[in-house]
């Protein structure tokens, strides 16, 4: 039987390990792509140029800069945890309650879709896109950050301190790994109101750790990240999502998104209190 003090111990170093990580990870993408490789990027944005550097520019992006968290929680699992990638996969893909994962995630993407639908300003893209734009945004973006951030920042921050600030914790870390995207011209969120992102941010994650609190599902946060992500691409990015103060219709949205992450959150602790035994030995 392992004791709480050995428990505790290995959840910490969980924890230092992957902050440890993301943080290594993410200064060598800072240094390679928004001061090495920028020059290319921006002068491909402004030319079309294709040239070696912007190529590079897109694979280290690409393998090294969104999927930052799922690296970080892949050599965790490999070299501390002994957990093979099968398992790990497994991990990610695990649903508890189908039905219940499709529902809650369902309606916060409906709550995206018809925010969007009506208030939203189309950036030019087409809308046939979005299908192909969300598949592709799982892999890439949902399950390459989610792993990390509610896989495991998430839970670890939630065995240290009570689910509000562990979010506000979170929060802070994905608000602060984001940074880098505001010194890049060539990035869609250059330009955007850093408070009004980080509203954003934060209420995200509400949602995102309610999300995971009442499926237990990574792949369920990870499709809820790809969806708003994707229609993020469609439309203005920082007129739909990202303006502070912003206007009536973005202050609206942003309460009807945390009052449902909150209600979402108090049903599944209720619903986890109902179930947990009275007496654990």
């Amino acid at each position: 039987m392992v004791n709480e003090k050995t428990q505790n111990s290995f959840h910490s170093g969980r924890l230092l390990w992957y902050l440890l990580l993301v943080i290594a990870l993410s200064a060598f993408c800072y240094v390679t792509l928004h001061v090495w490789l920028l020059p290319y990027s921006v002068a491909y944005s402004e030319t079309g140029a294709v040239s070696v550097g912007y190529v590079l520019y897109i694979i280290i992006g690409l393998l090294f800069s969104t999927p930052t968290p799922f690296i970080a929680v892949l050599m965790i699992s490999l070299f501390r945890d002994r957990i093979s990638i099968k398992q790990l996969l497994r991990n990610i893909m695990h649903t508890e309650n189908k039905g219940r994962a499709i529902l809650i995630t369902g309606f916060f993407c409906l709550l995206a879709l018809l925010y969007a639908l009506f208030f939203g300003k189309p950036n030019g893209t087409a809308w046939y896109m979005l299908p192909l734009l969300f598949i592709v945004m799982i892999p890439f973006v949902g399950i390459a950050e989610e792993t990390g951030w509610r896989g495991l920042l998430q839970p670890e921050m939630e065995k240290r301190m009570p689910f509000p600030f562990s979010v506000l914790t979170t929060s802070v870390f994905w608000y602060a790994w984001h940074y880098p995207v505001w010194l890049d011209p060539t990035s869609r969120h250059y330009g955007d109101s850093m408070i009004g992102f980080g509203i954003t941010i934060l209420i995200w994650a509400f949602a995102l750790a309610a999300i995971y609190k009442a499926t237990k599902s990574i792949i369920a946060c990870a499709v809820y990240h790809a969806f708003m992500d994707s229609i993020g691409v469609i439309y203005d990015w920082n007129a739909l999502f990202d303006p502070f103060p912003g206007d009536l219709s973005v202050n609206v949205y942003r309460i009807v998104w945390l009052a449902a992450a909150l209600i979402l959150w108090f049903a599944a602790d209720r619903i986890h209190h109902v179930q947990k035994p009275e007496n654990v030995l």
